[in-house]
């Protein structure tokens, strides 16, 4: 069993109030909040070790790097990668897809190809492979889901053809919380020998995730999803498809020799980490990653369950109450409807009782379009969020149905 109460005592910004009341934070699937010892990681960076890495003999330099180096070692062990090289360090999960797509599309797609992913994908996920099949003239092919939002497998499995150059699909839907069967749909993937990037955005804080278990091509995750700064982010590749690809982006770091006739381009990880890369959010998300494995990621999964639960029951008790996205196999994020409120108009009312949820398409238009629908209400729980503070959020929904009706 975790110990909330003490959990709750590691995250400053839950110890406020708002409105003059206390905090109820449920917008965790498009930010978490930090524990103390990642800001404390931080400041102590920019206070006492803030120095350029890689390129310095001097003191500073050498303390700096080993400790970025020690960071990508700790990544690496986090998702049991083999090789550190195969992490790659970016500003979050949209730069890691951007990356994939463009230097993956730039040598491996060509005119009439195909690219694949799923109708519940996060824009960041769609948007970048929709670019580089214009670029190319591929053709993006989606994959549908069911009513309760889980993914067609009958219908990914027609999908793939001859043409499919790589799939990109994302772990967890960060508007529905359907978890989806990657493992499944990598080893149906690879038996075509098609490439799999995952997005694991929202899959990363609520799960373990091996990629070697999982034998995923790419993976990619932000460090603000899981207690970590924003501005940072990680890209896990295999190193087969790291070394054949060309750079996403040209500067400093990703060289090895510069001439005005010819570049050359540095080894792994460093040919995809162009420029100063942001340092002290590197060793912020370290101490996060060190901090989750401390409480044990098993743990917090079930305690999220048992919150997702609690709230789905409680939520259906209330008349009017729609719930969008009813999988089998969900993560700690609930989307609802309250009778026909507009999601902003209810939401606006239950940020008045100290609740902080989401409201919107969740960056998910194409998703919310085959419902229907302009936006859900999203609370989505992280492992500091109690029963207690659902029952707020429960009493916020009456108030919102007393003032409409």
């Amino acid at each position: 069993m975790l110990n909330i109460n003490k959990i709750r005592l590691d995250f400053p910004i839950l110890q406020q109030q708002v409105y003059g009341i206390p905090l109820v934070y449920f917008d965790n699937g498009a930010t978490t909040q930090k524990p103390q010892c990642v800001i404390d990681t931080v400041v102590k960076y920019y206070s006492e070790e803030n120095s350029n890495i890689h390129r310095g003999v001097h003191f500073m330099s050498q303390k700096a790097t080993m400790a970025f180096e020690n960071a990508r070692e700790t990544v690496r062990k986090f998702i049991n990668a083999s090789h550190a090289h195969e992490i790659i360090f970016t500003r979050g999960t949209t730069e890691s897809i951007n990356l994939v797509a463009a230097s993956f599309g730039k040598k491996y797609i060509k005119k009439g190809d195909e690219v694949m992913i799923s109708a519940m994908e996060h824009h960041s996920n769609i948007v970048p492979w929709q670019m580089i099949c214009e670029e190319k003239n591929a053709v993006l092919k989606v994959i549908p889901f069911h009513e309760n939002g889980e993914l067609d497998l009958d219908a990914f499995n027609n999908l793939i053809s001859k043409k499919t150059r790589i799939i990109a699909i994302t772990h967890v839907s960060n508007a529905l919380g359907t978890i989806n069967p990657i493992k499944e749909l990598i080893r149906k993937a690879h038996e075509h020998n098609i490439p799999v990037l995952i997005d694991g955005a929202q899959g990363i804080a609520h799960s373990s995730v091996d990629v070697l278990d999982l034998d995923c091509d790419f993976y990619c995750f932000s460090g603000h999803k899981i207690y970590a700064p924003m501005g940072v982010g990680v890209l896990y590749g295999k190193e087969e498809w790291l070394n054949a690809m060309p750079p996403y982006q040209g500067g400093g770091e990703m060289i090895q020799t510069v001439s005005f006739e010819k570049t050359t381009y540095n080894e792994l990880p460093y040919k995809f980490e162009a420029g100063t890369p942001d340092v002290g959010d590197v060793l912020g998300l370290e101490a996060a990653l060190q901090y989750i494995e401390k409480i044990g990621i098993d743990k917090i999964a079930l305690y999220e369950n048992e919150l997702l639960n609690y709230a789905t029951t409680e939520l259906l008790k209330i008349e009017g109450i729609r719930i969008i996205g009813t999988a089998k196999h969900k993560a700690s994020v609930v989307s609802f409807l309250i009778d026909n409120i507009h999601p902003y108009d209810a939401g606006t009312i239950i940020d008045r009782f100290g609740v902080a949820v989401r409201t919107g398409h969740h960056c998910a238009q194409p998703l919310m379009d085959i419902y229907g629908i302009p936006g859900t209400i999203r609370a989505s729980f992280a492992f500091y969020n109690t029963k207690e503070e659902i029952d707020v959020m429960i009493k916020a929904i009456y108030k919102v149905k007393e003032m409409f009706n």
